[in-house]
């Protein structure tokens, strides 16, 4: 693992989906096998170049996201590379059964992207808001588990998972976000990244509370809190080796996600904690129980407290406790 940190985390005017289309269009044209499939939202993915250039290589399934899942596990049977997408809550709830049965159960090869994560479904409110797609899908045997941080991780995740075979969620964020690394990165699936070294706590955060993540971090630094900061993209397999080094040697974790903490990355984390480790304070930043809403992301964001102040509140919580 090569990574480079952006010197300024700031919006990243790149759309994560113009990456992806683009990225899966360089894939197409080097392997005919690689195939775009979705649930009549390839306008709003933004992938219509690439049925434009690749029509052979593209399927529009409409608005049946269990049928999609069916078809792909059939495509990968027959040797294909399918990337199925939807909005996060249909990728996933509403198609649990076919990506079970159909493709894991199975043992095929089907990629399943699920966008606007969380509370960056923003406007089209709660119906649309996966507060709960990670969770679900880290619960299916062998699945991988993903949420790419920003373009330069996404460009390498999509390389990374077309040539690793088997089922793979990645959770994307349609539009822009904060840019944490440089182009030319290099990650490693199951292997979280350290973003800023501590002694007194670490952070262990997720996508959209990644960038807030290290706000906190700057802002317990003017308090004389030193805290480590750890982007865990891969949530399953979880990187157990990062989570107790943090534990032995920052004495207190704190996890930040844009999803609900009953099954989600905070829940994953305590488990390893509980099983391998001696006991640590811990917090956890992310949607307590709860469903989504309609609202702008920041107003969403401090709505279920998931901003820098929040996340700074909870370090100091969890440092108090040891």
């Amino acid at each position: 693992m090569s990574v480079i940190l952006a010197k300024e985390f700031q919006v990243d005017p790149t759309e994560m989906r113009s990456v992806y289309c683009e990225t899966l269009m360089g894939l197409a044209e080097a392997d005919k096998n690689i195939i775009v499939m979705d649930a009549d939202l390839m306008a709003a993915m933004g992938t219509k170049p690439f049925a434009t250039k690749f029509p052979e290589q593209t399927v529009n399934c409409g608005i049946q996201e269990a049928n999609m899942i069916g078809v792909a596990a059939g495509l990968s049977a027959i040797g294909k590379i399918p990337f199925a997408h939807s909005f996060g809550p249909f990728a996933t709830r509403r198609a649990c059964d076919q990506v079970y049965m159909s493709a894991a159960y199975a043992k095929l090869n089907v990629k399943i992207v699920g966008s606007d994560p969380g509370i960056t479904a923003a406007l089209n409110g709660g119906t649309h808001m996966p507060f709960d797609d990670m969770g679900i899908m880290r619960g299916i045997p062998t699945v991988t588990v993903l949420e790419p941080t920003d373009v330069a991780m996404l460009r390498f995740v999509i390389r990374a998972i077309s040539k690793e075979y088997g089922v793979h969620y990645m959770r994307l964020l349609r539009r822009t976000g904060v840019k944490i690394y440089e182009e030319g990165s290099v990650f490693e699936i199951g292997k979280m990244v350290r973003l800023t070294d501590g002694s007194d706590a670490t952070i262990i955060a997720s996508g959209y509370c990644v960038a807030q993540a290290l706000k906190a971090a700057q802002m317990l630094k003017e308090k004389g809190i030193s805290v480590r900061v750890l982007d865990s993209f891969t949530w399953k397999p979880l990187d157990e080796q990062a989570i107790l080094e943090a534990a032995h040697q920052t004495g207190a974790i704190i996890t930040a996600e844009n999803h609900t903490v009953q099954h989600g990355l905070g829940s994953a984390v305590a488990s390893v904690i509980c099983k391998k480790s001696k006991a640590v304070p811990m917090e956890m930043i992310g949607v307590q129980d709860e469903f989504g809403e309609v609202g702008p992301i920041d107003y969403l964001a401090d709505r279920y407290k998931l901003t820098a102040p929040y996340i700074s509140q909870a370090v100091e919580r969890a440092v108090s406790r040891k």
